[in-house]
């Protein structure tokens, strides 16, 4: 049901995490860890990040994680002077973006603002104010990082070959299979789906209203399988994370109301809504997508097979076809033409193409077309069911990366390795003429610079 998550902001050397409450790390009260020139990192720093990472994506808390975030800390602490020194502007849109997305992110994983409150030992108004001035810095690193790789030049055809003679081929990236491909699609006779599953939602709605339980119904009907099994619950939640249309319903509705259809990219919805907290609210729901016969199915095949008989027959042109019969808007004006909705590119690797296209056209070589194939377009989460027939127009084999087929590649990562080693210069510069004192409890910890070790205070 619940539609991707905004991305939170990239996580740069370190997220300087919220100034919180003292908290115990191996039985030793919070204290100051590091000093770096003026800033300094707490134990509790380090635990309420190791918090952060534990909740957005499963880390591990052990030793060696808090010896990296320790490491990230301080190689942040000097990305943030030196931004401060040159005077650079926050980017208050990304910081109020990203304040948003750490806000409901936790919300929806710790269950609404109580749930927050009580891991982090602090309200959530509160934790928004601390939040904001961290994820400031945080901003000031990354743009301070940017800064820096961006002093590296656009690089020469001539610079190209001397990275790629200089480098090990062990190195250069192997570029896997690609294929260029078109289509030709047909869908299923949605109008007739959508009312039939509309019907089917209005009599599971009007037996709810007459008594039956909604959570019964969920189980047996919704064709949501997260939330189904739990009789439709989705527990308390920030409205941002699901489709606009269903929280806008949802936020509408009163408790205990079933609400009318709601259509998102994912099916229809009937709704109803346990609790609401500002922002957030639990409900129920049931789920169902339309669904198509096996007549559909044969229909679009039929046409499909005579169309690549005419495709054979050299009677018309792929893209004309294309052009005149196919049914998906996104590749019938480019005369079928596929390219990738994330990058725009007009080829694929293996893991790009959906399972169904891949198996279509695996074994067919260079101008060939596939049969047809039942097949899902790039619409809400799992896709809708579409109907097509692929021409391979093309097709790179795997190979190691070379001067004269893979320029742009080798060049980006040519550059890559010229900022990375800009950003490590200017760490390990700082390293040795800023003010910094590490404390011994962290003394055991392996770190990727050297120039650490020598930052640490004599055991008392």
């Amino acid at each position: 049901m619940r539609h991707i998550f905004k991305c939170a902001a990239v996580v740069f050397l370190a997220v300087v995490s919220a100034n919180a409450s003292a908290q115990k790390y191996q039985g030793i009260v919070d204290k100051t860890v590091a000093v770096v020139g003026n800033e300094v990192i707490m134990i509790s720093d380090i635990e309420d990040e190791m918090k952060m990472m534990q909740s957005y994506y499963g880390m591990q808390s052990d030793r060696k994680a808090r010896c990296e975030l320790l490491e990230n800390m301080l190689s942040s602490k000097l990305f943030l002077m030196q931004a401060r020194v040159d005077s650079i502007e926050v980017n208050n849109d990304m910081v109020e973006g990203e304040l948003s997305n750490r806000i409901d992110m936790l919300k929806s994983s710790l269950g609404g603002e109580d749930g927050v409150a009580k891991e982090f030992g602090k309200p959530v108004y509160k934790l928004r104010q601390e939040w904001r001035a961290d994820i400031e810095n945080q901003t000031l690193t990354q743009q301070m990082q940017q800064e820096i790789a961006s002093k590296i030049p656009d690089l020469t055809p001539y610079d190209v070959q001397k990275y790629v003679e200089e480098s090990d081929p062990e190195d250069l990236p192997m570029v896997p299979i690609k294929y260029q491909l078109s289509q030709i699609c047909i869908y299923p006779d949605r109008e007739a789906a959508n009312l039939a599953v509309k019907e089917r939602l209005l009599a599971i709605r009007e037996r709810i209203i007459n008594g039956e339980k909604f959570s019964t119904l969920a189980r047996i009907y919704s064709q949501d399988p997260g939330s189904a099994r739990k009789g439709g619950e989705l527990g308390m939640a920030s409205k941002s994370i699901f489709w606009p249309a269903f929280s806008d319903a949802a936020m509408a509705l009163k408790p205990g109301v079933v609400s009318q259809i709601v259509e998102t990219p994912d099916g229809f919805h009937i709704i109803e809504v346990l609790e609401k907290k500002g922002d957030m609210f639990n409900a129920r729901h049931i789920l169902l997508k339309p669904e198509y016969t096996s007549e559909d199915r044969t229909k679009a095949f039929t046409t499909l097979d005579s169309l690549k008989t005419e495709l054979a027959n050299e009677a018309v042109t792929f893209e004309l076809a294309a052009r005149f019969y196919s049914e998906d808007p996104a590749t019938r004006t480019n005369g079928g033409q596929m390219a990738d909705p994330m990058t725009g590119s007009s080829y694929f690797e293996i893991d790009q193409l959906k399972p169904q296209d891949y198996a279509a056209i695996k074994d067919l070589q260079e101008g060939d077309i596939s049969e047809p194939v039942e097949s899902l377009d790039n619409e809400g989460r799992n896709g809708n069911t579409v109907y097509k027939i692929i021409k391979v127009d093309k097709i790179l084999p795997a190979h190691p990366a070379s001067f004269s087929n893979d320029y742009t590649l080798l060049m980006q990562q040519a550059k890559q390795k010229l900022q990375q080693e800009a950003i490590d210069e200017f760490v390990d510069s700082k390293i040795k003429t800023t003010y910094i004192v590490l404390d011994p409890m962290f003394e055991d910890c392996v770190f990727e610079r050297e120039g650490w070790y020598e930052k640490f205070r004599k055991a008392e």
